[in-house]
């Protein structure tokens, strides 16, 4: 990935790349910048569990879940085996994970609390190969690739590998991947499907007129399925979904008091339990308001 600076008389200008000295320094980075990267809270760098060191220890409180974050800078690891085995490790010792959790945060994290279904495991790397992006190509498989890359100016690019919209299941691969079955018979990564089945017929056609409109709001934004809601991003949630029978509960990821709503449709959650990001929630069975709907979620987006 090449990147420039463009001057006055619109020449490009290339920046060098500059590479990491110690995968340490790609560490650091994350861990200052965590919630800004990933939206997670850092519980505690260089975790030790039965003889296993975890680089940084998370937590995502969107989905009340545990991620495992490794940072890599040789090009030879085998990040599906290693994925599962730390699947398999957190697994197996949640009380250790809950109890770090507690002492770090001076909070009161019961074991209630975690939905152990959403953990996940995040390699950093500055380059993966193809052998290793396709490996972790499967669509239920709890394991992220990301590469980092840094250059001259200061200027770092942070890049999400994305599964491509055809991978196939782990299930189909059981024999050459023996820990997943043990892994993903508690761990489910969920999809957009999984949480369209939950609407009716209307319902789901209404969230695809809204997806295309959400969509086309911007060219990088995805579209994210967590256990309870579907979330549009764009390096963080703008807008999150909870498909029902009758209507399409919405809530816009933006503090209360900052949107300029002037027809006053959305509702103030701040103070009120919700699932989703925002502290603006909208009720939607039609598409009557489509466009002024669009209106409040362009503003989270500039």
């Amino acid at each position: 990935m090449k990147l420039y600076k463009k001057t006055e008389n619109l020449k490009l200008n290339a920046l060098n790349e500059k590479a990491f000295k110690l995968e340490r320094d790609i560490q650091n980075l994350f861990e200052a910048n965590l919630e800004e990267l990933m939206g997670l809270t850092v519980v505690k760098s260089e975790f030790t569990i039965k003889d296993k060191r975890i680089d940084t220890l998370a937590y995502d409180k969107q989905t009340n879940a545990f991620i495992i974050i490794e940072f890599k800078r040789e090009r030879n690891i085998s990040a599906i085996e290693q994925g599962f085995a730390y699947l398999s490790l957190m697994l197996e010792n949640k009380a250790d994970f809950i109890v770090e959790y507690n002492e770090r945060l001076k909070q009161n994290l019961q074991r209630k609390d975690v939905d152990w279904t959403q953990t996940r495991v995040v390699f950093v790397s500055t380059a993966f190969t193809d052998y290793q992006k396709q490996s972790t190509n499967f669509k239920d498989i709890a394991i992220e690739l990301w590469e980092v890359k840094q250059y001259e100016n200061g200027t770092i690019a942070v890049i999400p590998i994305k599964k491509t919209s055809a991978a196939a299941s782990i299930k189909s691969a059981p024999q050459q991947y023996p820990l997943s079955k043990k892994v993903s018979d508690e761990i489910k990564v969920y999809t957009e499907d999984d949480l369209l089945v939950r609407g009716s017929d209307e319902t789901r056609e209404l969230y695809y007129k809204f997806r295309y409109a959400i969509l086309n709001l911007a060219d990088d934004i995805e579209v994210n399925a967590t256990k309870l809601y579907l979330a549009f991003r764009k390096d963080r949630n703008i807008v999150c979904m909870d498909m029902q029978k009758k209507q399409i509960r919405m809530w816009i990821g933006a503090k209360f008091g900052t949107l300029d709503d002037a027809r006053e449709l959305a509702r103030d959650v701040s103070n009120t339990g919700h699932w989703g990001t925002g502290d603006y929630e909208i009720n939607v069975t039609s598409d009557k308001d489509l466009e002024y709907i669009m209106s409040l979620i362009k503003q989270v987006i500039l």
